[in-house]
């Protein structure tokens, strides 16, 4: 047989303990974890190294923002206020140093040196068992998809043609757009921030401002938007997007006919579809619908080699927050190298909206646990009657918990500066099924807002004092001194 003629050697197999398809932060996150436990890791990603930079970018944004806020409100605590020069290059050069920082703690080199094998192409499954990347076939023991989701932008008509963004595209904007318009509620963060560095910006709420928050949470939000000039436009269904001299114009249907927002950009955000579609799951015998991966609530797919988690999962977590996948690491890796059993549970996920102030919420709202549980207490503190926001000057916003006759947790939210930091108690509490009991003996730093929340959850013993037994057992008490 000729040289010509000769078929080329098949590529040996490759066989690690555990393939991670997407190299996100969550599968990164897995690999390492493994591989420290000297597990064999191969971990595929066909796009960069480190998945979604939007995420990050926005938080870097909204953080420039809020330094633009506090120079304007600084009168309010007796210094001179003044209006800040956003400086467009400058902005995108802290997004970058903080995509770099990020970066260079996901780079290939770093993973190689850890001991993970990283192929940089695209996966397809061939067999229930077997992986093949660029005619390389993976047979691993267990396999693990963390491909994520991506941003999609409506059906509607002219948008084609209209100069849209999303998120991912934060980190390369040189130039902040001059009158964007954002789209879904999920961008009220980003939203705001624009508007606060200068920018003209409308959002666009067609289910109403966060109508899965808490009402009075999402009530002190609106009112803070508006104070702050941003054009809010709630309950209203965009309907097309005409071009016009001086960018676009956005149509929008409301009850009393239709509405029309003159804009340079439109943000999409909120509306995002799980990355699954070159992975041939049939192949694998893998279930998966609209809303991703079917998992159950370990996070197992219909075949049982394969666990899925983050923005790709569906089934049992299709109901988990945007960033429950740092969740699913832990659980998947205890599931894989430990067999213990797992099991995911969406009503003790946070979920953060990272506007000013921030909301976080773990759990039911008031409304949800009224309708699911009827016989329900709200343990509620203000900001206004903690010292720490007394002395910072931002008293806007609560700690409000919702309990049963028995004290369990079923669910708290806090709207707050650091609200994001400040659900942690609740979460641990919510977690190790702890009642409200015990964050009422929780020891807490004097002058900190954190013990709003201790504040709050004393107050579910405040009707002990009008009982007649207890007060006279303390008035028996009292003779003996």
């Amino acid at each position: 047989m000729s040289d010509g003629t000769a078929k080329a050697a098949k590529p040996a197999a490759l066989t690690p303990d555990i393939c991670v398809i997407g190299a996100g932060a969550n599968g990164i996150a897995l690999a390492i974890a493994a591989a420290t436990f000297g597990v064999p890791v191969v971990l595929v990603e066909r796009n960069a190294i480190g998945g979604d930079r939007g995420p990050l970018a926005t938080q870097a944004l909204i953080a420039i923002a809020a330094r633009a806020q506090a120079l304007r409100d600084a009168a309010r605590l007796g210094l001179a206020a003044a209006e800040p020069q956003p400086n467009p290059a400058q902005i995108h050069d802290h997004i970058q140093r903080a995509l770099s920082a990020d970066r260079a703690n996901h780079s290939a080199e770093r993973l190689a040196a850890l001991g993970i094998t990283v192929i940089r192409s695209e996966a397809h499954f061939t067999s229930r068992s077997t992986v093949t990347v660029d005619g390389r076939p993976i047979k691993a023991r267990r396999f693990v998809i963390a491909t994520g989701a991506h941003a999609v932008s409506p059906a509607m008509p002219g948008l084609d043609s209209a100069p849209v963004l999303h998120e991912a595209d934060l980190a390369g904007l040189t130039r902040l757009p001059e009158r964007p318009i954002v789209i879904g509620d999920a961008g009220v963060a980003l939203a705001q921030a624009l508007r606060r560095l200068g920018c003209l910006a409308n959002l666009v709420a067609p289910d109403g401002l966060l109508a899965d928050r808490d009402e009075e949470a999402a009530m002190i939000l609106r009112r803070r938007l508006l104070r702050e000039g941003l054009d809010l436009h709630e309950g209203c269904e965009p309907l097309r997007v005409e071009r016009s001299r001086s960018g676009l114009r956005l149509v929008l249907a409301t009850p009393s006919g239709e509405t029309t927002i003159e804009g340079s950009h439109l943000f999409v955000c909120g509306q995002r579809r799980p990355a699954i579609g070159s992975l041939d799951l049939d192949l694998a015998g893998i279930r998966h619908d609209a809303s991703g991966i079917s998992v159950d609530r370990s996070l197992r797919t219909s075949n049982r080699r394969v666990h899925a988690m983050g923005a790709c999962a569906g089934g049992a977590a299709a109901a988990s927050p945007d960033r429950a996948g740092d969740d699913h690491v832990g659980l998947v890796l205890r599931s894989i190298l430990f067999r213990q059993p797992v099991k995911i549970d969406p009503a003790s996920e946070p979920r953060v909206v990272w506007s000013r102030p921030q909301i976080a919420a773990i759990g039911l709202t008031e409304a949800e646990a009224l309708a699911r549980a009827g016989a329900i207490r709200v343990l509620r503190w203000p900001f206004s009657e903690n010292a720490a926001a007394q002395a910072a000057g931002e008293t806007d916003g609560f700690v409000k918990a919702v309990v049963d006759r028995k004290g369990r947790i079923l669910g708290a939210t806090i709207v707050g500066d650091n609200a994001g930091e400040l659900i942690a108690p609740w979460c641990i509490a919510m977690r190790a099924g702890l009642g409200v009991s015990e964050l009422a003996g929780m020891p807490l730093p004097a002058f900190a807002r954190a013990d709003a929340s201790r504040r709050a959850a004393l107050s579910f013993h405040a009707t002990l004092t009008t009982r007649p037994a207890l007060r006279r057992l303390i008035g028996f008490l009292r003779r003996f001194g």
